[in-house]
């Protein structure tokens, strides 16, 4: 793990208790390492840390979900390729080993990979690099929100088809559950915010007693297949040209299950210790979840009977008629069915904290139009209740596209994707290209000394990969989610029309036209980069 800080005069004890405009200071509740941290960002400790390891642990696995995401997503792209969930397993350990890394570029923020970038961009492009993270990041999370309520809701229209067959799912009904699984998020974000870091690690207990609740019936209850049929056996559901091809759109399923491990840096300005804890619960979060996840898939398939009736379930998820198929129960498939319903609906209350934590710290740095008002923090509880409820009207205005057509709304699983991994991409290139131009030198100052000011030279951290190992790891997630991002843009099926068209690449590009666009024409003259901005604040 990396950490990358700048050179500077600059120490916690001039970091006064001053209010900024952005609502009431709470350093008086904030430990002093993390003060000294903020501090020497140039960021005033304004939220609350009330998460510790076990609670952002739980925070991090609820926003993964992995082994309950396998089954949602079990018709859409593992069985198109289920051996994308092996290799994924191994891919995401690297890249989470990067975000660690950024972690330490001067210490998390809640900005993330846009506050990265500004700090190891040269300084001719800084601004505008950033701000170009800076909204694909916003992108990528808020599809990541309002895909997470799409498919809550469309999980409670499954159940329903589950215990009453008769029931005939409407799409005015599923937008009306989006906004009532939407609701409940925002519920325990804003009038429930200091119960959140219980909430999450009660959830955290859940998701792993819930894995045992389903697994064991599935493996005493269910039939055993071949194992030919699991290990063996190549699937190629979407007729793409070739198996290779097929393999490769499969991934976009598996990212989508280890999508947002970021949240947790995005929280960062809200854990004791973020220093520490931040990367440490990224990588143990992907093992944990990835292990779960692989072990359930496998013994899913080992139970899947009869494959075809599955796929073809009036639920609208083949997991749901595997239960039934294991169980010979429709009570007990529904029981099992719920936990992985409910589990989804706590995902959401997570996804939506992240998500408006990135965007409120954009906002922050003066990156997103309105930023005055999306800047307020609630001084009573020290949550940016104006960016939640912006995210929420966001999310319910997407919705609208529901009516009109659910799998254009699929898209968005896409964008989410594609958002992300170019944030991520951006990052962990400009880390490399440092490393290799040998931009980052070793420094005799004391940690209390370096701080992300601009005009100093990068120096490393006491945490750093030494060698070869560095540049290594960094290589490698650039290449993985380089290959992520482009077959994103692919379609899921063949042949192509405008049902299943992918419109992921022509939505990004609007994004990062928009965004180019709106910094040139007015941006520019209010946004200045995280570190810029931080420096002003001395």
């Amino acid at each position: 793990m990396a950490e990358i800080e700048l050179q500077g005069a600059r120490k916690a004890s001039d970091c006064g208790p001053q209010d900024h405009g952005l609502g009431k200071t709470f350093s008086q509740d904030n430990d002093e390492q993390q003060l000294d941290v903020l501090c020497r960002l140039g960021k005033r400790p304004i939220l609350k840390r009330n998460f510790g390891f076990l609670s952002i642990l739980g925070f991090i696995c609820t926003i993964l979900i992995t082994w309950e995401a396998s089954f949602i997503i079990f018709d859409i792209s593992i069985l198109k390729q289920w051996r994308a969930r092996r290799l994924h397993i191994r891919l995401s350990l690297g890249l989470g080993r990067n975000i660690g890394n950024m972690c330490f570029i001067g210490a998390p923020t809640a900005g993330g990979q846009y506050h990265w970038v500004s700090v190891l961009a040269p300084p001719g492009s800084q601004k505008i690099l950033s701000y170009m993270t800076g909204w694909l990041t916003v992108l990528g999370w808020q599809a990541n929100f309002a895909t997470a309520n799409f498919v809550s809701s469309a999980m409670l229209q499954g159940l329903i088809v589950l215990t009453r067959p008769n029931y005939d799912p409407k799409p005015y009904q599923h937008m009306l559950l989006f906004w009532a699984v939407m609701a409940f998020a925002v519920f325990i974000n804003v009038l429930a915010s200091t119960l959140l870091p219980k909430f999450e690690g009660f959830i955290l207990v859940l998701h792993i007693v819930g894995y045992f609740a389903i697994l064991l019936p599935l493996l005493i209850l269910g039939e055993h297949q071949d194992p030919h049929q699991v290990f063996g056996l190549w699937l190629n559901l979407g007729k793409l040209p070739t198996q290779g091809t097929s393999f490769m759109v499969g991934l976009l399923g598996p990212v989508f299950m280890f999508l947002g491990a970021d949240g947790a840096v995005h929280m960062s300005e809200e854990i004791q210790n973020a220093p520490r804890i931040v990367p440490w619960s990224i990588l143990f979060s992907i093992v944990l979840n990835g292990v779960l996840a692989l072990s359930m898939m496998i013994a899913t398939l080992f139970v899947t009977v009869d494959l075809q009736s599955s796929l073809n379930s009036p639920t609208g998820y083949a997991f749901m008629d595997i239960f039934v198929q294991a169980t010979g129960s429709v009570a007990g498939a529904t029981i099992m069915a719920c936990i992985v319903t409910v589990l989804q609906l706590c995902a959401n209350v997570g996804l939506l904290a992240a998500c408006s934590r990135m965007s409120w710290s954009f906002a922050r740095d003066r990156g997103l139009p309105g930023y005055k008002i999306l800047v307020k923090i609630n001084p009573r509880t020290s949550i940016p209740v104006t960016k939640i409820v912006a995210t929420a009207v966001v999310s319910t205005l997407l919705s609208l596209i529901i009516l009109g057509s659910s799998t254009a709304f699929n898209n968005i699983v896409s964008i989410a994707v594609a958002g992300l991994s170019a944030s991520y991409a951006l990052a962990i290139g400009l880390l490399l290209w440092r490393r290799t131009t040998g931009s980052i030198r070793h420094s005799t100052l004391s940690r209390t000394q370096l701080t992300n000011t601009p005009g100093f030279e990068l120096s490393w951290g006491p945490w750093h990969m030494p060698g070869v190992l560095g540049p290594a790891v960094n290589l490698f997630a650039i290449i993985y989610v380089l290959v992520i991002l482009f077959f994103s843009f692919w379609p899921p099926d063949v042949p192509l029309d405008a049902t299943n068209m992918n419109y992921t690449i022509l939505v990004t590009g609007v994004v990062l036209i928009f965004s180019v666009v709106w910094y040139f024409a007015w941006a520019k003259r209010d946004y200045k980069g995280p570190v810029i901005d931080a420096a002003s604040a001395q």
